[in-house]
This record gives structure tokens, sequence and C-alpha cells, in this order.
């Protein structure tokens, strides 16, 4: 039975017919044969848009092949003049030889055009990115035109009038219509190349790499930081340095930065009033010696953070990107940094037991500043339905089926949390689900589709809509984005993004949690949610969940802070006495089996208090984790920044005095850093 063509890979199909035209294509000119010639050459040109459009992946396969789309633009047009040199008399080769003269020129512009692209994309490519700060004096413009950036674009839509040309002179035998068509193509290609070379003139382009650096100088030394969250990491990563962002914005007495290594990493910080430098090079990194920074706070480990460790006038130190009983929140890489801030008690004790390097006189209990947008227990759910939180943590790159619930267990505590008619069931997903274990990623697809099902049966009024969550929606997006072209390049948005406005983090805090407010309003409280955009955010989510369902990570740390019950789910294989011994965090929760048998008694103690055994033990273990409530986090995140500023510049002034008594007075020093002073904090 012959496979039907929908079961036809596409890449396959447009890779045949993109062939056969071609082959077909070549037949007609050698022949000749002026309708095949015609047929096959608009197949051509429809299945290069094809791959441009839909299948771009397969462009770097042709490439590989060194069939790219020049080559297979000059074949194209190469038939196109071999079935018009073919057709006729034997005079034809003196009549089109000014056509073929002027495809050469096109070709040549073509060229030209891509070695000018190259070279404005060099000058535009600085040294320093920068966000949230004025870097008019670089002399940042907006990007090229991306038809000009793109030479398989470029080529498909420069080269189409020729083409088209050609192939009318094809059908008609009138020559005119190829010239035509040429030195349209030729006109577009001029006026490109133009747009390139004047933005290589002096005053065009951007700063010059020793300009800019000196301009990076200039700024440290006016803006005066002295604390800086220091990120590198993979694309889905940002997460972890965008949970440490307000509160390194809420620090008193000091002038915050956010130090980042990748280019691409820029846009991905959350909104912020905090300004950010990107410093992709080494050498440009190692200025930050010289600056006044004191301190950097690091929220994850990365290759590139030896980097940066080398730098002797800096302290820093480890805060992690979340407070969880996995080995990752006691790696022997912490024993780098000068200290290791904790949550609480619980972490300062697994890093004793992990016996990893990390002395206990360098470990700092701070508690979790992000957590105090989380409200506390405000007693049983008081509406028609219980609203339960599954937020399961990821697999993770060891392979431990205990990691995640997902896999396992995912798809039998959601079908037991949906067969409570009372339940309505918040599924919020990891940003990583399935990107180390397939398996993982399709039981995260099965789970959405049972809660869609479930969706599906059940009928209910719906709020009306008053349009309040769009307006606060619209309030947020204008002032957390920046309107940018999909062809700006990290100049233009450099220039589209630089000091922000004054208030506009305030004006931001205020208007989330109005969108917050009208989110959760818009919504009918029996409709199950699968939340995975940036917003509601997790704590968000925390907030309005009477339960909370997860795995052995932070999550069940941070949801601590409430009060509010959690369960997690014990995928490890262990015993449970075992489980609730290996990771202290379980030590208040119920544990459930991968078969979800007990969902319904938890349910039961979650809507009668007095059936829930485990008030008091979540209190303890709240202290244990999170420390004490007072003073709150963000003022002992604040102390401990405070301290650790001491300790740099009395370590910088020693060292410095220690040079000066090595070098004779007559020999200038030129590693000798500026002493900064405590700057007050900007308004």
């Amino acid at each position: 039975m012959p496979t039907p063509l929908s079961r036809i890979p596409a890449r396959a199909l447009v890779t045949a017919l993109l062939v056969a035209a071609f082959g077909a294509q070549a037949v007609a000119a050698l022949r000749p044969h002026v309708p095949l010639l015609l047929t096959a050459t608009l197949v051509s040109l429809a299945m290069e848009g094809v791959l441009y459009r839909w299948q771009r992946g397969m462009l770097s396969v042709f490439a590989k092949s060194h069939a790219d789309i020049t080559v297979r633009h000059v074949l194209r047009d190469l038939l196109l003049v071999v079935g018009l040199l073919r057709l006729g008399e034997q005079q034809r080769e003196t009549l089109y030889a000014p056509l073929v003269a002027g495809l050469l020129a096109f070709y040549a512009l073509h060229c030209a055009i891509q070695a000018l692209s190259v070279l404005v994309r060099r000058t535009r490519t600085l040294p320093v990115v920068t966000r949230n700060i004025d870097a008019a004096a670089l002399r940042l413009s907006p990007a090229p035109p991306q038809l000009l950036r793109r030479p398989g674009d470029r080529l498909l839509v420069f080269g189409l009038p020729a083409t088209a040309g050609l192939l009318v002179t094809a059908a008609t035998d009138d020559p005119r219509c190829a010239a035509l068509g040429i030195a349209l193509s030729l006109g577009i290609a001029l006026v490109g190349l133009y747009d390139l070379l004047v933005r290589l003139l002096p005053g065009r382009r951007p700063a010059g790499e020793q300009e800019a650096l000196n301009w990076l100088d200039a700024w440290l030394a006016e803006y005066r930081p002295t604390v800086g969250l220091y990120f590198s990491g993979g694309a889905s990563s940002a997460y972890q340095a965008n949970m440490w962002l307000e509160p390194l914005a809420k620090l008193e007495g000091v002038r915050p930065l956010i130090v980042l290594r990748e280019r691409f990493m820029v846009p991905k910080i959350a909104p912020t009033d905090v300004p950010i430098l990107c410093l992709p090079k080494v050498s440009t990194l190692m200025r930050l010696e010289q600056s006044s920074l004191q301190v950097l706070i690091h929220p994850s480990n990365s290759g590139k953070t030896s980097q940066v460790l080398r730098i002797p006038t800096l302290k820093h130190t480890f805060v992690n990107h979340g407070e969880s009983d996995k080995l990752s929140s006691c790696n022997p890489y912490a024993k780098a940094y000068d200290e290791v801030w904790v949550a609480g008690p619980a972490a300062r004790e697994r890093y004793a037991t992990a016996e990893v390097g990390v002395e206990d006189k360098d470990v700092v209990e701070i508690g979790r500043p992000q957590l105090d947008a989380v409200r506390p227990y405000e007693g049983p759910p008081s509406g028609t339905y219980t609203t339960v939180l599954y937020a399961p943590t990821w697999e993770g790159w060891d392979g431990n089926p205990g990691n995640t619930s997902v896999i396992e267990a995912g798809e039998n505590l959601v079908r037991a949390l949906l067969a409570d008619p009372g339940v309505r069931l918040l599924y919020k997903p990891h940003p990583l689900t399935g990107s180390v274990d397939p398996r993982a990623g399709a039981a995260d697809l099965r789970i959405r589709e049972l809660i869609r099902a479930a969706n599906r049966e059940r009928t209910g009024e719906r709020p009306q809509d008053s349009g309040e969550l769009a307006l606060h929606t619209k309030e947020l997006d204008r002032l957390t984005t920046t309107d940018v072209r999909a062809g700006a390049d990290q100049v233009e948005r450099m220039l589209l993004q630089g000091a922000p406005e004054p208030g506009r983090a305030e004006a931001v805090t205020r208007v989330t949690e109005a969108w917050e407010q009208a989110y959760w309003a818009s919504l009918p409280e029996w409709e199950h949610q699968v939340v995975t955009a940036a917003r509601p955010s997790l704590y968000a989510c925390f907030n309005v969940a009477d339960l909370l369902v997860s795995d052995v990570s932070s999550v069940i740390s941070d949801f601590l802070v409430s009060g509010k019950p959690y369960a997690v789910a014990n995928t490890s294989g262990l015993a449970e006495d075992v489980f609730r011994k290996a990771f202290p965090t379980v030590r208040a929760a119920t544990v459930l089996t991968p078969d979800a048998a007990g969902v319904p008694e938890l349910l039961d103690a979650v809507r009668h208090p007095e059936k829930d055994g485990l008030v008091e033990a979540r209190a303890e273990l709240k202290r244990h984790l999170l420390g004490p409530d007072e003073p709150t986090s963000q003022v002992r995140f604040n102390e401990a920044v405070q301290a650790l500023c001491a300790a740099a510049q009395e370590h910088r002034t020693r060292m410095e005095e220690r040079l000066a008594a090595e070098l004779p007075p007559e020999i200038p020093d030129q590693r000798r850093s500026v002493t900064p002073q405590q700057p007050a904090r900007p308004a």
C-alpha cells in the first residue's frame, strides 16, 4: 500500500521537488522546451519560498552540501540564459551578451553587499552591551534593514526581478523584458550597497572598541557601583538571575549593577531599573578591577564564574537560585566564594554534612528576600473550590528518578485531583521540563490534555469582562517592554533601552499587583488552569493556592513561608521514613506515593484544619529552612551586603598599603586601583 502524501516528511518532499525542478529546468534549457522551462523555474522559486518561510533548518543542510542559495540562484538564472540562447538563430549570443553581463554585475554587487554587511556588523559589535544605561555617547543608531543582513533572503528578493524578466523573455522572445528585470535588480542592489557604504562613514558608525572601552571606564567612574549581580548561563536559565532582581534593587546604601557575560542574555533579564552591563570578553571583564565595585552576588555556578573570581579587589558570595535538599544546593564549587549566603539553619547544616569544603564561618543566613510577596496562611478554603497548585520540578541532569514526579506520578496525581469535584487545579510545570528526558516532556503534554478534558466537562458562569485586565496588561507592557522591531540588533536595542524614566520600578510594582488581582478575578473559580507564561509568577500562584503538591525542590522551601499545607511526591523508590530522613524539607509534608492513593485524605485535611496534624511541624520547619520572621529577609540581605562590602573595602585598603610599601615612591604603580568611598543610594 503506498505511503500517503501527508505522511512523507516535509523536508524530504521540499528537497525532492527542488531537485526535480532543477533537473527539469536543465532538460528544458538544453532541448529547449519553453513551457517546461517556465514551469520548472516557477516550481523552483516556489520551493525556495517554502524553504525560507517554513523549512529554514534545511538551508544549513544545503549549505553544507555546497548548494547554498547563491549557487542555486546562479544555476537557475544560468539555465534560463542557456535556454534563451538555444532558442532561435545563432546571432542570439550577441543579442543576449549584454544581459549576461548585467547578470554578472548583479552577482558581483551581491557579493559586495555581503562583504559590506559583514563589515557593518563588525563595526556594530561593541565590546560592551548595555541596558538601563544612557550610552548615546557611543553613537548608537538603528540597524540596517534585515534584508541587507541576510544573504539568502536578499538574493531571492533582489534577484527576483531579473529572474522574472528572463522568464517573460523566454515566454515572449522579447529581450527587453529580461533587460528591464536585470536593470531593476541592479538598481535595488545599488541602493542596498549605498545604504551600507554610508553606515561605514566615520561619523555614522558606532564607537570603535577602544573608544567604547574608554566610555565604559568613564561610566563606571561616574556611576561608582558597589554591589553587582553576576550571571552567566544558557538561554533557559535567566530565571535564576531574575528572582534576585527585586531584592537587589531594594538594597539600601549601595549602587547596584548587573553583570552578564552572554550577549543573548541581555533581553532575557526581566524588567528592572538596575543598570545592566554585558561584558563578553575576559579582558573587558577585568576592567571591573579598577572600578569602585566591591561585591559580586552569584545566583548560579557556571564555567565563566572562575574568570571573575580572579579579580582580587572583589568579594564574592554565592546565593544560589533556590533552597532545596538537592545535591546541587551544596555544590563543592561553593567553596570558591568568599561567603555562601543561605536561607536558614538547614542549609548551614547541609553544607556541614556534605563536607564539600565550605567552612561554617563563611556561611551567612539571610532568609529568602524574594518571599516577602508571599501572603501567610489565612485559614481553610472558604469558597466552593479548593485551589491546588501542582508545581513539579524538572528531571535534572543526573537521571535520578526522584527529581521529578511528572514521569512516574504526574498523571496519577492530576487524575486524583481532578476526580474531586471541589478542586480547582493550577498546573505550573518547570520551564525545563522535558529538556533532558523526553518522557518528562511527553508526560507533561498528557497532563495538559487531562486538564483540558476536565475543563470540557465542567460548566459554569464566567466572569464578565470588565476590561480591567486588558487595561493593566497594556500598562504593564508599556512599563516593562520596549517597542523593538524584529530586525533590531544589539546596538539598536541599546539605543532604545537607555536610562529608565524616574519612578518606573515603583510603577511596575503597583501595576503588577493590580494586574494579578484582575487576572485571578477574570478566571472562573471552577476552571482548571495550566500556567506557563511569565505572568502570573509562581509566588502569585502561592497566594491563591490552598495546597501545594510538588517535588523535592526549592518550590516547597519557598511555599513554607506561607504556612499552608503541602505534599511531596515520593518517586525516589525510598521508604517513606527513609525519604523524610534523607530530605529534611519533606519533614512537614504529606508524602504521596506514585499511585496518588493519599490524595482524598490530603484534601480532607486541607478543608478541615482540625485534621491537619502537621501545622506545628510546618512552623518549625519554616524557621529551620528560612530563618526567623524578624528581622525580615530583605533586612538581613541588606546587612550581609553591607558587611561584605566593608570586608572588601578593608581588604582593598590593606592591599594598597602593602603595595605602596613594596614599591619605591618614585615608581608609579599602574596596578593601583581607586579606593572608592561608599556612595549614597541614587535617587
